[in-house]
């Protein structure tokens, strides 16, 4: 579990055990998340953390990676059937989107829900008919109450819809007019509905009212953090980086090529004045112009995350989807429709082959560009070792252990420690506490737990420790954490697991 996927866990467990939830306009993003976990956690009944697993967690982004693929369909006469192939085809095969459908965080939510409310807007201008405004309306709904960054989504939604209007009616002779008429009382359901579903999420389902005015004063703090935290600060080019390839010693060649170049394509294709064949030029219109606004934003914005590209990313597979249409029905000599059909084969090939190595081989390696500090495979070394202890203590999992971790970086060690009811957190040695018989510590406050553990005791009250991992172990790359044991207890281990080995 990366970092924040535990964090968001242990969080969810406050919701679980506890049936209480309230929003902290500081940390931890929106509430949709949380709740949304309910609905896969009863299929299971739990009522502790403990009882819930990586599995019940991650269906909830699975499932909205999938929901993507019913908006295509709802948009099958807009954007036409060749256009949906290609697009279901890359979305279904993008490392990026099978990656990140696999994460509990948040952004495969406010992805679904921002082409949710693009899709309900756009069958709402088709059609007019109001039900399609109240869909409009909670999925924007939903996306305020996922993530902050919604906001940037609504931004580029509305300046992208008020460029469509007037490209179209430029071509018209009417080039300052915007071209859409709205139902006054259209609008009011729609917004009304936008709100309504937005508060109920944020006020705790109308138990914690504050939540609501906390999820509006909450931008401050998110502005303020944009530019402060230098892990996160990159320069404006980083997500095109991550897309166009890169490279580590004995790893493959990360890329997602095809995309990126099919997108150029397509938004050629889309802002061209030329009518394409059996398809809405103002919807594809929107969908580039909107994919540009989005892209520019998160581009200029410093605080940059990997998955902070997928709304925009999900607009360059929609346009990848046009550009590979419009591709193949150029007119051209055999030749060219012969490499132009390789071309395709071979990245579509690439893609499904790096699709599988990002997700199943190179889950936790840091060579793959969507890794972001993320926990490394110690972790399990770590948690066994623990449970091994567990077994010859006295009390079991009931067992004190001392976690010692700077900062609280101690993160994601309360996921896998979720089994253990009495493990305190510390971000320094705490000299007032006796210490455990199992610490985790690290390495930088091993002077003071020394300290701690063989000068502040009296004589005859000090206890011998030793290591409690055979090699070093860390984690996240480069994030050494050690483990220390009793003499006591390891010899009761070393008595246990070489009997086992024996037998």
């Amino acid at each position: 579990m990366h970092t924040d996927e535990a964090v968001h866990a242990i969080k969810f467990g406050a919701l679980l055990e506890e049936n209480k939830y309230r929003y902290d306009p500081h940390e931890y993003h929106g509430p949709a998340l949380n709740y949304f976990t309910l609905i896969p956690s009863l299929t299971v009944s739990p009522k502790k953390l403990a009882e819930i697993d990586e599995r019940t967690l991650r269906i909830v982004p699975v499932f909205f990676g999938m929901f993507l693929f019913l908006g295509l369909f709802l948009l099958k006469n807009g954007l036409s059937r060749p256009v949906v192939f290609f697009a279901s085809l890359f979305l279904a095969i993008s490392p990026a989107m099978v990656f990140y459908s696999r994460y509990y965080i948040q952004e495969m939510l406010l992805v679904s829900f921002s082409f949710g409310a693009i899709v309900s807007g756009y069958r709402y201008v088709k059609s007019k008919n109001y039900l399609w405004a109240v869909s409009a309306g909670v999925f924007l709904g939903l996306m305020h109450a996922t993530k902050e960054t919604s906001i940037i989504a609504f931004g580029a939604m509305l300046l992208a819809l008020f460029l469509t209007g007037i490209l179209q009616n430029r071509q018209k002779g009417k080039p300052f007019h915007f071209g859409f008429k709205i139902n006054p009382w259209h609008i009011l359901i729609f917004t009304t509905t936008a709100f309504v579903i937005s508060a109920m999420f944020y006020s705790s389902f109308l138990t914690h009212p504050r939540g609501v005015l906390d999820s509006f004063f909450a931008y401050k703090n998110y502005l303020q953090r944009a530019g402060q935290n230098s892990w996160h600060i990159h320069p404006w080019f980083y997500y095109f980086k991550l897309l166009i390839g890169s490279k580590h010693a004995a790893r493959p060649f990360w890329n997602e090529l095809l995309i990126v170049i099919l997108s150029g394509i397509g938004l050629a294709a889309a802002l061209r004045r030329k009518q394409h064949p059996q398809v809405d030029q103002s919807l594809f219109r929107f969908i580039a112009i909107y994919t540009v606004i989005l892209a520019l934003i998160y581009s200029i914005i410093p605080y940059k995350t990997p998955w902070s590209m997928l709304g925009f990313y999900h607009g360059m597979i929609l346009l990848a989807a046009i550009g590979a249409t419009s591709l193949l029905t150029i007119k051209m000599n055999t030749i060219l429709r012969i490499f132009i059909f390789l071309f395709l084969v071979l990245g579509v090939s690439n893609l499904l082959k790096q699709s599988y190595l990002s997700n199943f081989k190179y889950e936790a390696d840091p060579s793959n560009p969507y890794i972001y500090a993320h926990t490394s495979r110690d972790i399990f070394v770590i948690a066994e070792r623990i449970e091994e202890i567990a077994t010859i203590h006295p009390d079991g999992k009931n067992m004190v252990i001392e976690v010692i971790c700077p900062e609280d970086d101690y993160w994601p060690l309360p996921w896998y420690l979720r089994f253990f009811p009495n493990v305190g957190w510390w971000n320094r040695v705490n000299f007032s506490q006796p210490a455990a018989q199992v610490i985790i510590a690290f390495p930088s406050v091993e002077s003071e737990l020394l300290k701690k553990l063989y000068e502040w005791p009296p004589p005859g009250e000090r206890s011998l420790y030793l290591p409690l991992f055979r090699s070093t172990t860390e984690l996240r790359p480069q994030v050494e954490i050690r483990g220390y044991v009793t003499k006591e207890l390891m010899d009761l281990y070393i008595q246990r697991y070489s009997n086992l080995d024996e037998e």
